[in-house]
C-alpha cells in the first residue's frame, strides 16, 4: 500500500502554465469498431449504441475532461499511479516504435514517459478537443514524434494491427463496453504488441460509498447509486482473457490520499474529472458524515484508491506455448510418491 502524504486543499495544487504555439496534428484512417455487442460496424453501429445499457454519461464525462483543464494542476496521485504504470515498460526487453496513449492522465504520461519503451511515433487520444489541444500545446520533448487524435474508446479510430505498445492510465473504467474496448486495443495492436492500463478498482473511495449509505439512509430512507461502479481485482484477469491477449497480468496498489476535510476530496475528484458519471446521480451530501467517522488524529480524512494494473500481449509465435494436453512425461502420482512424505 502506498501513502501519499501531500494534503489537498482547494488552493494546494500548483497550476503548470504553457505557452508553446500549437503544433500541426496529423490525420488518422478509421478502421472498422468492435463492440461486444454488434460485433464490427462503423457509424451504423455507433448509432445502435443507445440501445445498449448506459451505465456511464459519455456526454457529460467529456464535459468533465473539459473542465479539468481550469484547474489544469499538478496532481501528486495521478502522477504515482502514470510513473508506477511506465515503470513496467523498463522490465521489457524490446522497443514500441510505434504507441498509442489512450485518454485519462495524457498530461503525466506524456511528461513522464521520457525515453522508455523505445518509442518513436506517439498518438495521444481523447475523447475532449479540449483536453486535446491542452495536451498538445504543452512543453515537452521533442524527441517522440507526436500526433494528437480526438476519439473514443468505445469506437477506437485505429487501423488493425497498426501500433506496438496501447497505454491506458486511470480512463477505461469510464467506459460502458470495457471488454469490447479491450478487444479493440488488441486488435490494435500489432503481433506481440503490448497492452498496459491503469483503472480503479472497486475498493477505491470505501470510506465515501461508506457515508454516501449512511446519509441517504438518514435523509430518504433508501439506497441508489452514489459512486460508479468498478471492477474487481478478480475481473480483471477475465476481462485481459476475454479480449483475447496473451501471457496476461494482473497486480494491486493501495494509494491513501489524505485530505483536510471531505469537501476537498470532493473537490480534487472534481479536478481529476473522476466525478460521478450515472446517469442516476444525485446531489446528496456526505461531507458531514464523512468527517464524523473516518477524521484522523491530525484532523485531515483519509481516502483510499485501489488501482488495478493489466498487461497483456498479443499473440505470437515467439511468446511461450503450453504443452499438448495428454504430452507429459512423468506422472503426478510418482511425484507424490517420491516427495509427498518430505516435510
Amino acid at each position: 500500500m502506498r501513502r501519499i502524504n501531500s494534503l489537498y486543499g482547494r488552493n494546494g495544487i500548483l497550476k503548470r502554465v504553457f505557452e508553446k504555439p500549437a503544433k500541426q496534428s496529423h490525420a488518422f484512417l478509421a478502421s472498422r469498431s468492435f463492440s461486444t455487442e454488434g460485433g464490427y460496424g462503423g457509424e451504423s453501429q455507433q448509432n445502435s449504441s443507445s440501445s445498449r445499457v448506459k451505465i456511464f454519461d459519455r456526454e457529460l464525462k467529456r464535459r468533465d475532461r473539459a473542465a479539468w483543464l481550469s484547474r489544469n494542476k499538478n496532481d501528486t496521485f495521478v502522477d504515482a499511479v502514470a510513473e508506477n504504470l511506465l515503470d513496467r515498460l523498463e522490465d521489457c526487453k524490446k522497443s514500441f516504435p510505434s504507441a498509442l496513449c489512450l485518454g485519462g492522465s495524457l498530461g503525466p504520461v506524456k511528461r513522464l514517459l521520457r525515453d522508455r519503451g523505445g518509442i518513436e511515433k506517439l498518438i495521444m487520444m481523447d475523447t475532449s478537443h479540449d483536453m486535446i489541444k491542452s495536451c498538445r500545446d504543452a512543453q515537452d520533448d521533442n524527441s517522440i514524434d507526436t500526433s494528437y487524435l480526438v476519439g473514443d474508446e468505445e469506437f477506437l479510430p485505429i487501423k488493425e494491427s497498426s501500433v506496438d505498445l496501447i497505454i491506458s492510465s486511470l480512463g477505461l473504467h469510464w467506459t460502458n463496453d470495457l471488454p469490447g474496448s479491450m478487444i479493440q486495443c488488441k486488435l490494435a495492436l500489432k503481433p506481440d504488441g503490448l497492452f498496459l492500463a491503469a483503472i480503479l478498482g472497486g475498493e477505491t473511495l470505501k470510506e465515501l460509498r461508506i457515508a454516501c449509505t449512511l446519509a441517504h439512509m438518514e435523509r430518504e430512507g433508501g439506497i441508489s447509486p452514489r459512486l460508479s461502479p468498478l471492477a474487481q481485482v478478480r475481473d480483471a484477469g477475465n476481462l485481459l482473457t476475454r479480449a483475447g491477449f496473451s501471457l496476461p497480468g494482473v497486480d494491486v496498489d493501495e494509494y491513501v490520499v489524505k485530505y483536510k476535510s471531505a469537501l476537498d476530496l470532493i473537490e480534487h475528484l472534481r479536478a481529476m474529472g473522476e466525478t460521478n458519471a450515472l446517469l442516476q446521480r444525485n446531489k446528496a451530501t456526505t461531507a458531514a458524515i464523512y468527517d464524523s467517522m473516518f477524521a484522523t488524529e491530525d484532523g485531515t480524512i483519509p481516502a483510499t484508491f485501489q488501482v488495478i494494473y493489466m498487461t497483456g500481449w498479443k499473440e505470437h509465435s515467439s511468446h511461450p506455448q503450453a504443452k499438448r494436453r495428454g504430452s507429459a512425461t512423468v506422472s503426478f502420482t510418482d511425484i507424490h510418491k517420491q516427495f509427498g512424505g518430505q516435510s
